[in-house]
């Protein structure tokens, strides 16, 4: 994982169910929580693009079923502004499911992935067909 330093507004909260993308047999899962986010008391966890999370499966593979794992966010409905001033938007929320390492479950993803996921996991940009 590298470091990138541009600021993306958190468009999904902990508890949302979102569609995931690759094809390690997961299809619908819920955030359950965000990791390394530091916010305040009492406040939902919220992630954006390119963050790690916890997820629980709720739709998918039988043996997938209730499977805790984590998860990058590669997709988010909620806009946000690049550097260059280019607000970017996508038609669904989308996670690609990971390991512990960060490296993808899946061989491949399904439909585009943003940029600043892409810059940020390695392994997602490799697995990934289009990046916008």
């Amino acid at each position: 994982m590298k470091g990138v330093a541009a600021r993306i507004t958190r468009g999904l909260s902990r508890g949302t169910v979102v569609q995931c993308i690759d094809n390690s047999g997961a299809r619908m899962v819920q955030i359950i929580e965000v990791i390394g986010y530091h916010g305040t008391h009492r406040r939902y966890a919220s992630g954006g693009v390119g963050d790690l999370v916890v997820v629980s499966v709720k739709k998918g593979r039988p043996e997938l079923k209730k499977e805790v794992a984590n998860a990058i966010i590669v997709r988010q409905k909620r806009p946000y502004r690049r550097p260059d001033g280019i607000v970017v938007s996508f038609e669904s929320n989308a996670v690609v499911l990971t390991n512990n390492k960060g490296e993808i479950r899946g061989t491949t993803i399904k439909g585009p992935v943003a940029r600043e996921a892409a810059d940020r996991w390695p392994t997602v940009a490799a697995a990934s067909t289009v990046i916008i």
